[in-house]
């Protein structure tokens, strides 16, 4: 359903003043600027206002004046994501959970804890790492992303290839559901009986109410990491390399792949040492038992060498390591030193398929006369092509966007996806019926609608509406953006 803004801000503003306070509302029009996008900037649009809850309560209370009032409402984490999943579409409120920070529970010996949604994901690992675990998924903006954005998105990140996504580490959620009422679906106990609610809501992106805490699954630090770095002379060496190595039954930890254009970018950032004159470097890492482990490194460096790296170094200290992964998890953010704005995909294809998506992207840089940087989790075939451009052209806005569907298009014609862990959000939509069948829509809304049945919890995301084509959306009340800031 499409909403407009509350006819009555004044009274919405007085209702949510007697929630959250004058410290806990935003409502000022300079200051909602901040909350008009998410990292997706193409498309903006502000909300009426803004409240910070601070219990679950405060999120129901919230929720019953905005369906009192008929006003939409949608969660927001830190708004990292990066395809309009917190674009405020129709204006109303956005719930930010900023505040909602709290570890309540670590339990080691059941292997959870227990979260609030804003919690930042690296905080999480902080907490426990000196006892020995971790929180495995981490994503490449875990130092500012929220579990609770995590869950929405299903988000992945560079390790998620041997440990899984965040639905593979998600025991159970509590909801606030859009009437108001609060659910808990799931919890610390592995594998509940009945339905796996908890795997529906994980990856709904806020369609289906807003998640305020989370049991997560800790894991063991592995007793040993081994982290190569192998240096190409092309992305096809780098991607054969990927295919063999997960060919002979080897299953890293991480196979994380850069392209020469965003080598040169986190090479000014961060003085790592990286060959600029390479056309791709590939981090490969494995962990585990220290028994055997070095066996498993050797395989890959010679598999490496084997499909032409020109070298194959090694992290020789701790330090060396956490400075290899600090280049790659910041990469987004030193692509500002190529242009003054850009624009993140997320497409997946078959890894086999690799080789042919990164001939193809060349291809339509090419053809639209763009540049575009690559870093992507290579080992299960997630793309993140990176379109570098300048906002103030709008017809270089215009091939940006013509250049993402067509990168896009050809993910879906090698066999796999359009997003791997942003989500499909507001950017996507159109390409919903491509991915789907109309019965599987059909089905997915009447799951959603038995969550949300007024609509009013962040409409006009994820599903097209009825008679939606897969022709790229205009949303015409929404500004074109400025520089995502990742």
């Amino acid at each position: 359903m499409t909403t407009t803004a509350p006819a009555n801000t004044q009274q919405l503003i007085e209702q949510l003043l007697a929630i959250v306070g004058q410290d806990g509302m935003i409502s000022s029009q300079a200051e909602l600027l901040v909350y008009e996008c998410d990292a997706y900037t193409l498309e903006k649009n502000k909300p009426d206002v803004v409240v910070f809850p601070t219990s679950t309560e405060h999120v129901v209370e919230i929720v019953k004046v905005c369906q009192k009032l008929g006003v939409p409402f949608l969660p927001r984490g830190s708004g990292t994501s990066l395809a309009g999943g917190c674009l405020p579409v129709g204006g109303g409120v956005i719930i930010s959970l900023a505040r909602m920070k709290r570890i309540h529970e670590v339990n080691i010996r059941d292997r959870y804890a227990l979260v609030e949604a804003g919690v930042i994901n690296v905080w999480l690992t902080n907490r426990v790492k000196n006892d020995g675990w971790h929180y495995a998924p981490d994503p490449s903006s875990q130092g500012a992303c929220t579990i609770g954005g995590n869950v929405a998105t299903n988000s992945g990140g560079p390790h998620t290839l041997k440990y899984g996504v965040t639905v593979n580490h998600i025991l159970g959620v509590e909801i606030v559901l859009p009437d108001g009422t609060v659910q808990t679906l799931g919890g610390p106990v592995e594998d509940g009986p009945g339905l796996d609610l908890t795997g529906v809501v994980v990856g709904s992106e806020g369609t289906f109410g807003v998640v305020t805490k989370a049991w997560v699954r800790l894991v063991r630090n592995p007793e040993s990491v081994r982290t190569l770095l192998g240096v190409f002379e092309t992305v096809d060496d780098a991607t054969a390399t990927i295919s063999e190595i997960i060919g002979t039954g080897i299953v890293p930890a991480a196979l994380e792949l850069l392209d020469s254009l965003i080598l040169k970018a986190v090479e000014e950032a961060f003085h790592f040492g990286f060959p600029l004159d390479a056309g791709a470097v590939l981090i490969m890492e494995v962990d585990g038992l220290e028994a055997g482990l070095e066996n498993e490194a050797e395989r890959i460096e010679k598999l490496a060498l084997a499909n032409g790296a020109r070298e194959v170094r090694r992290a020789r200290t701790e330090a060396d390591r956490l400075l290899l992964w600090k280049c790659r998890k910041q990469a987004f953010g030193a692509v500002g030193r190529l242009a003054p704005s850009y624009c993140t995909q997320d497409g997946v294809v078959p890894r086999t398929a690799l080789p042919t998506m990164l001939r193809s992207i060349k291809a339509i840089g090419t053809k639209y006369d763009l540049q575009i940087a690559n870093v992507f989790h290579a080992g299960d075939g997630n793309l993140h092509p990176i379109l570098l451009f300048d906002e103030r052209d709008s017809d270089q806005q215009r091939r940006v966007m013509e250049a993402s569907h067509e990168i896009l298009e050809e993910c879906l014609r090698l066999g796999g996806s359009v997003t791997g862990e942003h989500g499909i959000g507001v950017e996507k939509i159109d390409f919903m019926p491509k991915l789907f069948t109309p019965d599987d829509l059909e089905a997915m809304g009447r799951v959603r609608q038995a969550f949300n049945p007024t609509g009013l919890c962040s409409p006009d995301k994820m599903l097209p509406t009825a008679g939606a084509c897969a022709e790229p959306s205009r949303h015409k009340h929404i500004k074109p953006g400025r520089r995502a800031a990742l």
